[in-house]
């Protein structure tokens, strides 16, 4: 297991989580998400950094960035290495995360939504599926942003309704994808990130990542939140 966050802080664990130990950071530059794939390990930061670790998160490297948008999230799929931020940024690699380019952006009058950022991103059935935030920023509850690819990174897609509020975490698992976010928002799509539904949220609570595991979506948030769906993302509790 390989975690990341402030000051390029990065940790590991080879006891399935018991214990974690600090990695030499590349640097002192924020780090928000990782990924693995193909005997890699990914992670994006601020000013768009990326560093990679092909020795199973012993030792990481920087890789050159594509420029200084920040980046929040990554996934991994289809040997692809895909990764999203702020000023709706994506990034791709299909080098095993060797060097990254850019993808043209979903919207393109982004400079009239200052905050069209892109906070989680997730990989399933051939598919990636980014989410986040579109709007002016006035207040958490503009609309949330969800983009969809099914050419392995290479283009994005608008997903329609953009009705939600802001959506900070995806994730994917037995064919459903779960997005989580402002005021407890819990989004759901069973036709590959196509088209999503509301799920009724089990409070406000601000949600900020979602995961999944043995059929079931567990979802974290503020105030130590945690939320659970064995049912495919239906109802939680």
């Amino acid at each position: 297991f390989v975690g990341v966050g402030n000051s390029g802080k990065i940790v590991r664990s080879t006891d399935n989580g018991s214990t974690f130990s600090a990695v030499t950071s590349v640097d002192s530059i924020h780090l928000n998400g990782v990924a693995f794939g193909n005997n890699t390990f990914v992670a994006v930061g601020s000013g768009g950094k990326i560093v990679r670790s092909t020795d199973n998160g012993l030792t990481f490297s920087a890789v050159t960035s594509v420029d200084s948008t920040f980046l929040y999230g990554v996934a991994f799929g289809n040997n692809t290495f895909v990764g999203v931020g702020s000023s709706g940024k994506i990034v791709r690699s299909t080098d095993n995360g060797s060097s990254f380019t850019a993808v043209t952006p979903v919207n393109s009058n982004i400079s009239s939504y200052p905050y069209y950022h892109h906070y989680g991103v997730t990989f399933g059935n051939n598919t990636f599926v980014g989410v986040g935030a579109s709007g002016s920023g006035s207040d958490l509850t503009d609309p949330g942003s969800i983009v969809r690819s099914t050419d392995n990174g290479s283009t994005f897609t608008t997903v329609p309704p953009q009705n939600s509020q802001y959506l900070f975490g995806v994730a994917f698992g037995n064919n459903t994808f779960v997005g989580v976010g402002y005021r407890g928002k819990i989004v759901r799509s069973t036709d590959n990130g196509s088209s999503f539904t509301a799920v009724t949220p089990v409070n406000l609570t601000i949600l900020r990542g979602v995961t999944f595991g043995n059929n079931t979506f567990l979802g974290v948030g503020q105030s130590g939140k945690i939320v659970r769906s064995t049912d495919n993302g239906s109802t939680f509790s």
